[in-house]
């Protein structure tokens, strides 16, 4: 089942699964909207066997840092990113400790892992999905409940556009020397993640933080020790990308 505001895309995602998928159109920063949402879910179905919350927002110029960001901001970013997710969980989880158990898989971001600067409400908002899918791993584990999270960077998504790509201080092949890779991640292999951490080839991950990025949070922490064809660091030749925008 799709949850999403949008209903032209929600209904073709949908569409696009076939048969055995549906819609319902919900605001998730509404609770009484994903309560109703979960209501339909048991009346139709009556049980829930994996939970994936993706729905986030990024707001680009307007996502600042603690002192300049408005509280309105502020406010829009948390309610879809972190209060959506608890409100999916706080309506979803006792309908799948009910079925028997099940999997939750948050998304959350490189952001929750490096912060990033100048984006203060989103990066907080990651942090918060990556603790908070450790506090539900904890919690409902006993009643057979996995939660697990991914954490994406450089997936090559209309929101890696609006925050990199269309930004015309964006050094792309700057960056790719930074990405041991030297690519940015596609939508499918996230998909492939979340179809894992959902079955039950993952049967004994719980609370676990996977870093879906090919590697650059790794190559950040350790100062940019990619190396390019002159022997230099990249780090030595490039600041973050982020560092520019």
């Amino acid at each position: 089942m799709i949850l999403e505001l949008n209903e032209a895309a929600g209904q073709g995602v949908a569409d696009a699964i076939g048969d055995r998928a549906g819609f319902i159109q919900t605001d998730i920063s509404d609770h009484k909207s994903v309560e109703g949402a979960f209501g339909q879910i048991e009346q139709q179905f009556g049980r829930l066997d994996v939970l994936y919350n993706n729905a986030s927002i990024f707001l680009g110029d307007s996502d600042r840092t603690v002192c300049d960001l408005s509280v309105d901001v502020w406010h829009k970013i948390l309610s879809v990113n972190l209060h959506g997710l608890f409100y999916c969980c706080k309506f979803g989880i006792p309908l799948m400790i009910k079925s028997g158990g099940g999997a939750v898989i948050n998304t959350a971001s490189s952001a929750a892992i490096l912060g990033i600067p100048r984006c203060d409400a989103y990066t907080a908002s990651k942090g918060a999905t990556v603790t908070l899918t450790r506090s539900m791993a904890v919690e409902f584990g006993p009643h057979n409940v996995r939660v697990n999270c991914i954490a994406p960077a450089a997936i090559d998504t209309p929101m890696l556009r609006q925050s990199s790509r269309d930004n015309p201080h964006f050094d792309e092949q700057g960056f790719f020397k930074m990405a041991p890779l030297g690519r940015y991640g596609t939508t499918e292999e996230i998909a492939k993640i979340a179809l894992f951490l959902a079955s039950d080839e993952s049967s004994y991950l719980n609370g676990t933080i996977i870093a879906a990025d090919g590697g650059i949070t790794i190559t950040s922490f350790s100062g940019g020790t990619v190396r390019t064809e002159n022997g230099r660091s990249a780090s030595d030749e490039l600041q973050s990308p982020l560092d520019k925008q």
